[in-house]
């Protein structure tokens, strides 16, 4: 039952982070920066985007390790 409610978890946060960076790199903020590749004449990845990307990485690296089980945090 631990391990289903610590898969459970990880992907609910998971499905929220993705939408959060989704929602930031199609939305406008203030520190878009240069745009580094143009995707389309209203679209392209900005130097600001790679800082959200890197986050995005680092949150679902997270979440892998959460959800490996490998019975340490189990109480005996």
């Amino acid at each position: 039952m631990v391990r289903v409610l610590r898969w459970l978890s990880a992907l609910a946060v998971g499905g929220i982070l993705s939408t959060f960076t989704f929602l930031l790199l199609t939305g406008r903020y203030i520190n878009d920066g240069p745009v580094l590749i143009t995707l389309s004449r209203s679209h392209g990845l900005h130097a600001g985007d790679l800082f959200v990307l890197a986050g995005w990485a680092v949150g679902m690296a997270a979440l892998v390790l959460l959800a490996r089980d490998r019975g340490r945090l189990h109480a005996p």
